[in-house]
């Protein structure tokens, strides 16, 4: 982390100016430079405008040597031109980028100069990786070494961009679709050229992939051992051994495998996450669309109603003020059974539970049909029934509600006399907390008169009394002070 050094030091726009100095004398061929090199070019600089100073506005020499002591820069000593011993004793330092300063550097300058409206989706590279893998193939085939590794690196340096650009691409809408700083004007502007940006990636993407796949494929069949040994043998990276390159140059293919000719269709490829990822990338621009379309319609969009709504929540003086409110907003108070009401709403009041309440007769059209009968829409909506999930969960349901009945039933005879000395498992106590919870509930200030309720064929009474109760159950114990606690069985219909 030494080499990151310049960019927290209180000097960091010194340091930042003279790596910048170097690396445009590096860009044009000269790559050891002495202090006054160093001082020429930020000169140079400084005549193109911006904030560089000039040479003699910074303490080269100092900066140099920090660089250098960070690992940023490496220093030697210029002796090459020294004739005689004088000229040798005269000799000065001259600096140049290590390996990994260089690196840093170009981090640094990536971060510092980022542009999110420069990403985008190249969809003419698709074309050339095809020519590149039918190429490849042949060149396998017929045993060109140098067209082999020549290929080989460029379809792996153009996967490669399309992975960056299309992750640097999707989390800039990424943040678009989730900042609430957006300005309106301009995404209404630009809307139209991003999604037509989009969809021709996307129809490039779905018209090559087939072809892509079909020649991933023609390269294996040629051989992949052959394939990547003689990658290996051209590369001509004097580092490494052969096994190392042979399995570097394995890697890759498998990587190009990956993205293009997955081994099995349940897999899926990269290009299909791809082109998943960009319909997706469609589909929430589009609806970002249509939040500043309501937005405009109604003067304020709707996450700012549900906020204000939130807020009118929490501020409510009361609950009963706060159930009222909830009841106008979203219109849950009553049993309703499919959306539709009763005939005669006076008969059944809105405090009646579902399984109290009638049931509300359906027309067979809009149950079958999905459209309520003299509607004109004779088209319908489609009905999707999966029946064997269907029966699936209500079996599963059935077998949940026979173990709360055998639980409740049980726990019912051993607390036949009270429950000192009763412990109940899990299921017995989740069921004694849910009917407490819903006794309570029908009480009206402090609990001064007995309160009940009843489900899975018992019934639990509250009772204020002048000692407490105590429950005791696998998981720990309950005491209920002052009041007394009775279950008993009741008959069902």
């Amino acid at each position: 982390m030494r080499l990151f050094s310049f960019i927290t030091s209180p000097e960091r726009h010194d340091y930042l100016w003279v790596l910048r100095a170097i690396d445009h004398a590096r860009a044009n061929y000269q790559v050891v430079l002495s202090t006054e090199a160093v001082a020429q070019a930020l000169d140079a600089l400084a005549e193109r405008g911006g904030d560089c100073p000039r040479g003699d506005e910074v303490e080269l020499a100092a900066r140099l040597d920090a660089l250098d002591d960070w690992g940023v820069l490496d220093r030697t000593q210029d002796a090459a031109r020294a004739a005689t011993l004088a000229e040798y004793r005269r000799r000065h330092s001259v600096y140049q980028f290590t390996e990994a300063g260089h690196r840093a550097f170009t981090a640094v300058e990536s971060v510092l100069g980022a542009k999110m409206e420069e990403t985008s989706l190249s969809r003419t590279v698709f074309a050339d990786l095809l020519e590149d893998l039918e190429q490849l193939a042949a060149a396998n085939r017929g045993g060109d070494g140098d067209t082999v590794l020549r290929r080989f690196k460029r379809i792996d340096s153009s996967l490669n961009e399309v992975a960056e650009q299309a992750a640097r691409f999707y989390a800039m809408l990424g943040d678009l679709t989730r900042t609430t700083e957006v300005n309106a004007a301009i995404f209404q502007t630009h809307k139209d050229a991003l999604i037509s940006h989009l969809r021709d990636f996307h129809n490039e993407l779905q018209r090559y992939s087939p072809l892509l796949y079909e020649a991933a494929t023609a390269v294996e069949e040629t051989g992949i051992d052959r394939l990547v040994g003689t990658a290996a043998e051209q590369d001509d990276r004097p580092f490494g051994t052969f096994a190392d390159r042979l399995a570097d140059w394995r890697r890759r293919w498998e990587g190009v495998k990956a993205w293009l000719a997955p081994p099995s269709v349940e897999l899926g490829s990269e290009v299909d996450r791809l082109s998943h990822a960009t319909f997706n990338a469609i589909s929430d621009i589009t609806g970002m669309v249509r939040q500043l379309a309501d937005a405009r319609r109604g003067g304020v969009s709707r996450e700012s109603q549900l906020r204000h709504l939130a807020a009118w929540f929490v501020n409510a003086p009361t609950m009963a003020a706060a159930h009222a409110l909830y009841d106008v907003v979203f219109d849950l108070s009553g049993p309703l059974h499919v959306n539709r009401p009763h005939e005669e709403p006076e008969i059944h009041p809105t405090s009646a539970s579902w399984w109290d309440t009638e049931a509300v007769e359906l027309s067979k059209t809009l149950l079958e049909k999905g459209r309520s009968t003299g509607n004109r829409d004779t088209r319908g909506a489609k009905v999707r029934r999966d029946e064997a999930t269907r029966r699936q969960l209500q079996e599963h349901q059935m077998e949940l509600v026979r173990k709360d009945r055998e639980s409740a039933l049980a726990m019912t005879d051993q607390a036949r006399d009270g429950f000192a000395g009763t412990v109940l498992d899990d299921r017995q106590l989740g069921l004694l907390l849910r009917l407490i919870d819903k006794a309570v509930a029908e009480r009206h200030g402090p609990l001064r008169h007995t309160v009940s309720a009843a489900s899975h064929g018992i019934r639990l009474s509250l009772t204020p009394a002048d000692g407490d109760t105590v429950v005791s159950a696998k998981s720990g114990t309950m005491r209920l002070a002052g009041l007394s606690l009775a279950v008993e069985r009741v008959k069902t219909r």
